[in-house]
């Protein structure tokens, strides 16, 4: 499974309770352009409309070689298939208070675009301090132990 996309800031934004893995629903164009490795999912998030989850402000540049392409807008909402049971799981957890759902990484499975996306909760400014102590904490455990 050769990722495509990764959104690296989530783990350090968010805490992922649980994570999901979902279809995208592209176009041709959007397809090859996506195996290509031209998708961002910085500041990109799902969302529940009716029964259906949809990925909001996911940036898929333009396929070069597919000719003009003059109605294309590059951050529209992208269908995310899921199964149904799953969505109602979803819709269920997401309305408990402070959990959302964000994306975290893109890869193919054999031909098929997949979307892993998480459950998470927001972490607080002193939590991300926490963190990023703790990680200098261990680059300098790595550092001594190399000596």
């Amino acid at each position: 499974m050769p990722k495509l996309a990764e959104n690296k800031k989530v783990f350090f934004d968010y805490e992922i309770l649980e994570t999901f893995e979902g279809g995208l629903a592209l176009t041709g164009a959007e397809t090859k352009s996506v195996k290509a490795g031209h998708i961002q999912l910085k500041g990109a998030f799902l969302h529940i409309r009716g029964s259906e989850l949809w990925l909001k402000n996911a940036f898929i540049s333009k396929y070069a070689p597919a000719g003009k392409q003059e109605s294309y807008d590059p951050s529209r909402d992208r269908k995310v298939l899921v199964h149904r049971r799953e969505i109602g799981r979803l819709i269920g957890k997401s309305q408990q208070e402070g959990l959302t759902l964000v994306p975290i990484s893109v890869y193919t499975k054999r031909q098929f675009v997949k979307l892993e996306f998480g459950l998470a909760r927001g972490k607080k400014q002193f939590e991300k301090r926490e963190s990023i102590k703790k990680r200098d904490v261990e680059r300098q455990l790595r550092e001594k132990m190399r000596e």
